[in-house]
């Protein structure tokens, strides 16, 4: 983790870096970087069987820069607050006014050989695609490390890639070797998308989880290590269609572990009516969702959605309208319960409410 200065300067620094290659074919370094950012407050409560209720005030930031080194390849530099969690920008207002944690969020390089082909190499946004953005295996939060291939061609689509997950001194390390692919189908100016992945994760089994060491829902043994080896087949269908003006997509999405005994499985659906755009334009959706303890990686799934990890259900109910250029309110509820393995589930309730604005 590093400080907001250090951050800061590490920003500065890396743009002074890329100058000299950025001017070689520009006509000037403003016209190769570019910058975006974000901000965004959020009011969140979360009541939960059997544990103390919580009201916080929390934020998220980040600030990026995209720099054009040539005509086929761009770097792309991001920095966000939540210090090292991977899969949350969220930073509490707490901790008697202490500075917050900042740390560099994306770091990669995007090559586009051709013009249905783009290369990623570095610390990446998710290549993956998430069926109806929702977060059943893969949380928005999430940017994986390594090398990966998008490939799109007309109505097919695939992505390959090789990311490097956790490195040990004493065993083997772990990858994540991940394979997409699917189509498109244009259906009287609708559109139906249907696709599968293949997620192996090498080494897991007899290792401690990722990140901080806790399961987050997967089955550990009484050393705490994981039980099983996550070798995860998604399948996923969406459909996107107008009723009247109004946009309305839906989704199904669903995902097994074939290495486990059993809570193995995964499933989630929704809709969603309208889309966020100019001034005055609204959107809502619903979805529904199981995800039983080891059907995936815990570490990497919604970290919100029961508290964050697997073995819960439920539904996720949100709300945003655009108020004004670059700013939009919205509101997510999940109503969930959780410890499903426990035969004896808890209710979860945890409601947020945001102001986005972005820059």
């Amino acid at each position: 983790m590093k400080s907001v200065n250090c951050a800061t300067s590490l920003l500065v620094v890396s743009a002074t870096c890329w100058l000299p290659m950025a001017a070689s074919a520009q006509d000037s370094w403003t016209d190769s970087i570019s910058f975006k950012g974000d901000f965004r407050p959020r009011y969140e409560s979360i009541d939960q069987d059997g544990a103390p209720n919580r009201d916080r005030g929390r934020f998220r930031i980040r600030v990026g820069m995209t720099a054009e080194v040539n005509d086929d390849v761009d770097v792309i530099f991001q920095l966000a607050s939540g210090g090292d969690n991977p899969v949350s920008t969220n930073q509490s207002f707490d901790g008697g006014f202490t500075r917050k944690d900042i740390g560099i969020d994306l770091a990669y390089v995007d090559w586009t050989p051709n013009d249905d082909t783009h290369v990623y190499i570095g610390k990446m946004k998710n290549p993956l695609h998430r069926a109806g953005s929702h977060a059943l295996i893969w949380d928005s939060d999430l940017n994986p490390e390594g090398v990966a291939v998008n490939w799109e061609s007309g109505a097919l689509f695939a992505t390959a890639g090789t990311f490097f997950v956790e490195e040990r001194a004493t065993t083997d390390d772990s990858l994540l070797l991940a394979a997409q692919g699917g189509m498109n189908f244009d259906i009287d100016g609708s559109e139906l998308s249907v696709g599968l992945g293949y997620y192996d994760y090498t080494d897991t089994q007899g290792n401690r989880p990722f990140w901080i060491g806790l399961p987050f829902g997967n089955s550990v043994d009484a050393n705490g290590n994981l039980l099983f080896d996550y070798n995860q087949l998604e399948g996923f269908v969406e459909y996107s269609t107008t009723l009247g003006e109004l946009p309305v997509a839906l989704f199904a999405n669903y995902v097994q572990n074939t290495e486990a005994d059993a809570n193995d499985t995964g499933q989630a659906f929704g809709v969603r009516v309208g889309k966020t755009a100019e001034p005055g334009t609204w959107q809502a959706s619903w979805a529904w969702q199981e995800l039983e303890a080891d059907a995936v990686i815990a570490t990497f799934t919604d970290s919100d959605f029961g508290g964050g990890g697997t073995d819960a259900k439920g539904h996720t109910i949100k709300g945003a309208y655009v108020l004004t250029d670059h700013w939009t309110v919205g509101g997510t509820l999940f109503v969930n319960e959780v410890d499903l393995a426990s035969g004896n589930p808890r209710d979860y309730t945890r409601l947020q409410l945001d102001l986005n604005f972005a820059f």
